[in-house]
């Protein structure tokens, strides 16, 4: 169960990232909307990583929660921000992947 709330932890960490893309976008009461949802994510993610790590060594569950947040912020970049899709970008993000999935795997939790 600690290891859903660590993803769900990492999927708000994408969604706080890319609330803070979308204020830079956008402007009047719609920046301020995008701004609240930026809170409203952090908080999330912020609490449910706290819960995460009772039951996680904290080393795997931040390793594990950034990893998501730094593979979903830079996937988002290039499906909705228009970033380039590099070989070396989808190369080092696919290393991210292969990481976080090594750190599941070889955790005894």
């Amino acid at each position: 169960m600690n290891w859903i709330i660590l993803i769900i932890a990492g999927l708000c960490e994408v969604g706080f990232t890319s609330c803070l893309g979308k204020a830079k976008e956008a402007d009047g009461a719609a920046m301020y909307w995008w701004y609240a949802g930026f809170f409203v994510s952090l908080t999330a993610s912020m609490l449910l990583l706290m819960k995460a790590i009772q039951g996680l060594p904290i080393g795997t569950a931040y390793a594990v929660w950034t990893g998501i947040g730094a593979v979903g912020a830079a996937l988002m970049g290039i499906l909705v921000f228009k970033e380039p899709a590099t070989f070396w970008r989808l190369f080092f993000i696919t290393t991210l992947i292969a990481s976080i999935v090594g750190l599941k795997v070889v955790s005894s939790h």
